[in-house]
């Protein structure tokens, strides 16, 4: 584009969960889906806009169960490109004008940070696979080849559609709010003036142009960094010459405009508050692109424009052969930083040379190639979060106390005779993570009758207070062993810290298991107690992370059962040791009993209702994707098995197939809260109701060390029927999948109450709050 490029008003972008090409915006209707119960399936609800298809319309044909052929393509759809429908769903929240204004900028900004990882780890994934020749088929028939070319295809318009949503709504709604995003040519010349006293103090000395000519290599494009590709000649007849300027990192990305001399030039989006309803900010980029003169002295600015690039995340290595994990690991960081480009952004007015020169230099193709209308890297924008206007979000929420566990404190009674009584159950982010498991943790770290501590932790806060207590309990004594995952993708840096911080405190830390990554979520405490030795375990769906605890949906189960504890010292062993078990008291262990245990569970359900029993399966988890447990799936829904599933994302299941799988159910939730949590229930099995760390995917299954423990309690698993009954009720968030695998947002019918089952969650867990408040 030219230096005098026209930058236009709005845009915006979204994030989330997915979105659709076209807008996909509800009409009330109602669409009669069966779930778990009568309550539970109610409404809804359809899209305006037909719901954009995954994969090509699943067969019609009724299926007879005896010629069921669960290797039929046709009877599964496409990983990758069912990830990109729940993308579609994040992108709708950024779109949803039901929705505050601030919390459709965090979705536009999550759909971003979302997507740079899709591309990183699936379609890097795949790019590998093509460079090596791969030509296997998935389950749903596709070679890696097809996937790659059509996930350019259903992702582009998803781009071109987040754009306009910032362009066409946020940010004209934004600016009627009184929060400005101005182009450049907006601005005063006195306002310019101050935004070139601040470059020159503040931005200047961080950046470093890099040009590309004979004397000068082509400069390494770091990963999802947001850069300025400059053209520039000294006298009218030379040759254009490119270089490259980053956009700095460590400088807001949204400037504060100065207001009438009260505010500040170059103050961050964090740092406005008192003036927030006259708002007025500036891209950093466009900063920058008005001041090149001061980089780039005595030559002709010729163009400009901005590029994003995206680097392949999977850098395979052998840990069979690895002399060193802990090595291997540090390798695999350094590699990542210059893998290959799978993804090349570029503003869709860029001039024709600085296009052929990136793709030349980064080696993309035109697939990879998007170019798309400015602003680029939506995932900064959420700095606009911290803007005081509470009116445009959300209201704010606070983790309550466990009722019971805030009660046994105010009584002071330790946590371990609470969970002594019975067991207790807890659910982030609504009871919070500090006063539940954290305390569990912190009590068993000071409590002199405590001999033990073991935890496996696979991602946790760059400031765990939960390392620091395990710390704190060896340094009083305790034993403590901690499974640190070092292969927890995005995060081995921060636990290569950690590992390294436990091991000079003296801890016993594993650094994984050879072959696997231990994703379980599981800690354990012995304790002495006079005549015997006690177990007191805690296996939860989520990490031990206190930051993503105030935002994910997890459940967790803290417990004295003593065969669930006898089953965690076998599985810390093996962290430890080497042998793994097959054979558990109750956990469900993976690679051990998990699976056949999940297929047997589900086979006996369908063999009741071959019997002319009631069954009925309900679960809900993050995705469902092997292929043996979705073809058990349709086996089951085929005896007559009624399956409602609460799956997040990926799901390679088609519901609805007449004569297949005309008993499920399939459903999907995109809120404030990432829903995180999994849970199994089987109608005729005799404990019922399972949660913990593992989805019903082929890597979970197999290829990790997860943890799954039965619920016995009577009143925790009405507890657990409750929260699948309100997930099920949901009317405002949830979304139906169709067995072409798209998906369709419900709405309350006409004169129904709108449910949102998260804001239900918060509400109980308030008033139980504010109960027990009264009560003492």
């Amino acid at each position: 584009m030219s230096s005098e490029r026209p930058r236009s008003d709005d845009d915006e972008t979204e994030v989330t969960d997915a979105e659709t090409v076209d807008s996909v915006e509800a009409t009330d209707a109602v669409d009669s889906s069966t779930a778990t119960d009568s309550s539970t399936t109610t409404d809804s609800s359809t899209t305006t806009d037909s719901p954009t298809a995954t994969d090509s319309p699943a067969a019609t044909e009724p299926a007879d169960a005896a010629e069921f052929d669960p290797s039929n393509s046709e009877y599964y759809l496409n990983r990758e490109l069912s990830e990109l429908e729940f993308q579609k769903r994040v992108l709708h929240e950024a779109t949803d004008e039901r929705n505050p204004l601030l919390e459709r900028v965090k979705f536009l900004a999550i759909f971003t940070t979302n997507m740079d990882e899709f591309f990183r780890k699936r379609v890097g994934g795949l790019k590998q696979q093509i460079a090596a020749g791969v030509t296997e088929r998935t389950p749903d028939g596709r070679t890696p080849r097809e996937q790659w070319e059509e996930i350019h295809e259903v992702a582009r318009p998803m781009f071109e559609r987040q754009t306009d949503c910032y362009h066409d709504e946020l940010r004209p709604a934004l600016a009627d709010a009184g929060i400005r995003i101005l182009d450049y040519d907006d601005l005063s010349a006195d306002e310019r003036g101050d935004l070139r006293v601040y470059f020159e103090s503040s931005v200047l000395p961080t950046l470093t142009p890099l040009t590309f000519d004979p004397a000068h290599p082509f400069p390494h494009i770091s990963n999802l960094s947001l850069s300025l590709g400059v053209l520039t000649r000294e006298d009218p007849d030379d040759d254009l010459t490119f270089s490259r300027v980053k956009v700095p990192q460590n400088r807001p990305r949204l400037l504060r405009v100065g207001d009438g001399g009260e505010e500040s030039v170059g103050e961050s989006a964090a740092s406005a508050s008192a003036s927030d309803r006259d708002a007025l900010f500036v891209l950093l980029e466009d900063v920058i692109a008005d001041n090149l003169d001061l980089l780039f002295p005595n030559v002709e600015i010729v163009d400009y424009s901005t590029f994003r690039v995206t680097r392949n995340a999977e850098v395979g290595r052998d840990e069979e052969v690895a002399e060193d994990l802990i090595e291997m690991i540090e390798e695999v960081l350094e590699e990542r930083r210059f893998a290959t480009v799978v993804r090349l952004e570029i503003e869709d007015d860029a001039h024709p040379l600085v296009r052929e020169i990136l793709a030349d230099k980064l080696d993309v193709d035109d697939h990879e190639i998007f170019e798309r209308r400015g602003p680029l890297a939506f995932r900064d924008f959420d700095g606009l979060l911290d803007v005081d206007r509470p009116d445009l979000k959300l209201d704010n929420w606070s983790p309550k106390h466990h009722p019971r566990l805030a009660d046994a404190r105010a009584d002071d009674r330790d946590i371990f005779a609470e969970i002594r009584d019975d067991d207790v159950l807890v659910h982030h982010p609504y009871h919070s993570f500090t006063g539940t498991v954290q305390q569990f943790l912190e009590t068993a770290a000071r409590d002199p009758d405590v001999l033990a501590i073991k935890a496996a932790i696979y991602r946790t806060a760059s400031d765990s207070k939960v390392v620091e207590t395990l710390i704190e309990a060896a340094r009083n004594g305790k034993q403590v062993a901690v499974m640190v995952e070092l292969k927890a993708r995005f995060d081995e840096q921060n636990n290569l810290e950690w590992a390294k911080k436990l091991e000079a405190e003296g801890i016993h830390v594993a650094y994984g298991t050879i072959g696997y990554k231990t994703h379980t979520k599981t800690s354990l405490v012995v304790r002495d107690e006079g005549d015997e030795v006690s177990l007191y375990s805690h296996v939860g769906t989520g990490n031990y992370h206190s930051e993503t605890a105030k935002r994910y949906d997890d459940l967790g189960l803290l417990t004295a059962d003593r065969d669930i504890g006898q089953d965690l010292v076998k599985l810390f062993n093996y962290f430890t040791g080497h042998s793994l078990h097959e054979e558990y008291r109750e956990l469900l262990v993976a690679p051990g009993n998990m699976r056949d245990r999940f297929v047997d569970l589900i086979r006996n359900e369908a063999e009741c209702a071959r019997r002319g029993e009631e069954a009925r399966i309900v679960a809900k988890m993050n995705r469902l994707e092997d292929p043996e447990i979705v073809a058990e799936l349709y086996e089951a829904s085929m005896a007559g098995v009624d399956i409602d599933l609460l799956v997040r994302d990926i799901c390679r299941l088609r519901p609805g197939l007449e004569g297949v799988s005309d008993n499920v159910n399939v459903y999907s939730i995109v809120g404030r809260f990432l829903e995180h949590s999994r849970i199994y229930h089987f109608e005729n099995d005799d404990l019922g109701y399972y949660v913990g760390s593992a989805d019903w995917m082929t890597r979970n299954l197999d290829n990790r060390v997860e943890a799954i423990a039965p619920i016995e309690d009577p009143r925790l698993q009405r507890e657990l029927d409750w929260i699948l009954e309100t997930y099920f009720s949901d009317n405002r968030k949830r979304w139906v999948m169709h067995p072409d695998g798209s998906y369709e947002q419900l709405r309350p019918a006409d004169g129904d109450e709108t449910r949102n089952a998260q804001e239900v969650f918060m509400r109980e867990v308030e008033a139980a709050s504010g109960q027990r408040d009264g009560s003492r």
